[in-house]
């Protein structure tokens, strides 16, 4: 279907030229992350903030509520938190990664062990703060990125399962994120959730769900997932929350806000515990470093995410750009998720090892050939030592084309298609990377690199 909104105001862009993004490139130390977006056409480095948000989002805005506590924003958003989530309590926070350090920062002491179907960066890293350990246990079919299955963002029970028979005192819950960022914004399927609840219940471990892209999530459901084709998505987001005890939660995302988060549960004594944390970390439970225009945006966006026609619109241009990259020979992770779709990138620049960041490579040569702004997902974000100082790469070495909500239209997927198509035309001639400069869990938001001369 054709995008089911008119577009009513435009941001002019500028394409530079081949000699002018080839020096800031290399100003930015072939770091993707320090370009400039005004040096950036079709900049797809994540879906996070970046949408445009709707007529009624923006008059929403009008009503900003600015008072320190109890505005009648956060009462708009705790309405809509209630209706969608269900959770007993919740606060709101400026971000989804905030809602993780607040959580994991009362919850997670050193030593203890969180699973996952797979952690994001900044979710791992958060656990890594607090002294603990982010542990992935995906399905076997998320490591098979071209193996056509409908839900590859699941976790495999047994494996949780046994994980939790030998190490439950170390566990102080299960997460599971939905759709499965770090492994191609694949989703998890009802059946997954309800019985990883079931299992993690059975240990007495609370289950959070990591709910950035919710109604992405719920709409796969809808669409993919038997006895499910009759439920809106509101009705399936309700009963994938029921499984769970909490969530954190981007707005940046599936509420398409500019900023925002919130992070929710059921157990009063945790609630306490965290908006403690809260007040140090973000402002008053009622702000919690909002203001409270963004807490309005927010409220509205979360209803407005789970639109049924917004959600087919939304997916189907996902679709569209990796279908065009399929049929033009450029290795993508199959089926396509929501939000993004995922170029194998050791696949296509198979020349290049892991350990020269082939997903890198692919990020810089997109910037170079076409002024397009795309984000690594392979070794830069999550290789790591073993204890004895082993280096281990993960499985998939991905380059994600983040789509932005609402913003670009098929034309500029065409672009982008057209720009892979001619890096794969000379892909035998592109150069790996080293780290100049940059260590840790994050350190593909900052590191410095240069081009490794064969």
């Amino acid at each position: 279907m054709a995008e089911p909104y008119r577009i009513k105001m435009v941001e002019p862009v500028r394409l530079l030229s081949r000699p002018e993004r080839e020096q800031r490139i290399k100003e930015a130390h072939y770091n993707i992350f320090n370009v400039r977006s005004q040096d950036i056409f079709v900049d797809l480095l994540t879906d996070s903030g970046t949408g445009a948000m709707s007529q009624e989002q923006w008059a929403g805005i009008m009503l900003g509520d600015e008072a320190y506590a109890n505005c009648r924003n956060f009462q708009n958003l705790e309405n809509a938190v209630h209706k969608v989530f269900g959770f007993r309590h919740f606060m709101p926070c400026h971000q989804g990664r905030a809602a993780e350090n607040v959580l994991f920062s009362a919850i997670v002491k050193p030593g203890m062990l969180v699973p996952n179907n797979m952690h994001f960066d900044t979710t791992r890293a958060n656990i890594m703060a607090n002294g603990g350990k982010a542990v992935n246990l995906p399905c076997a079919e998320a490591l098979k990125p071209f193996e056509d299955k409908p839900f590859k963002g699941n976790m495999d029970a047994k494996k949780l399962e046994s994980f939790l028979s030998e190490n439950a005192d170390s566990v102080p819950l299960v997460m599971v994120t939905v759709t499965n960022n770090s492994g191609g914004g694949q989703p998890v399927s009802m059946e997954n959730i309800r019985r990883i609840s079931e299992i993690a219940h059975g240990y007495k471990k609370p289950f959070f769900i990591d709910a950035c892209r919710y109604a992405e999530n719920s709409y796969f459901i809808k669409t993919r997932e038997k006895g499910y084709s009759d439920k809106t998505p509101m009705e399936i987001a309700g009963e994938m929350f029921s499984y769970a005890d909490g969530c954190t939660f981007s707005g940046k995302k599936d509420a398409i806000t500019n900023i925002g988060g919130i992070l929710a549960m059921n157990d009063s004594a945790w609630f306490e515990k965290c908006r403690a944390r809260l007040v140090l970390m973000e402002g008053f439970p009622t702000y919690g470093g909002l203001a409270g225009r963004d807490l309005e945006a927010m409220a509205r966006g979360i209803l407005e995410g789970l639109d049924g026609d917004y959600l087919q619109g939304r997916t189907a241009q996902t679709r569209y750009l990796a279908e065009g990259l399929k049929k033009a020979g450029i290795p993508v992770v199959w089926p396509p998720g929501g939000h993004a779709v995922y170029v194998e990138a050791k696949t296509l620049l198979s020349q290049i090892p892991q350990s020269e960041f082939p997903g890198q490579a692919l990020a810089v040569e997109l910037y170079r050939e076409a002024g397009i702004r795309a984000c690594e997902i392979g070794s830069i974000m999550f290789a790591e030592k073993d204890d004895k100082g082993k280096m281990h790469y993960p499985e998939l070495e991905l380059t994600r084309l983040a789509i932005p909500r609402r913003v670009y239209t098929n034309s500029h997927m065409d672009y982008v298609i057209e720009a892979h198509r001619k890096i794969k035309e000379r892909k035998d001639s592109v150069k790996g990377y080293r780290i100049v400069k940059g260590d840790g869990p994050l350190r593909h938001f900052t590191a410095w690199f240069e081009p490794v001369e064969n």
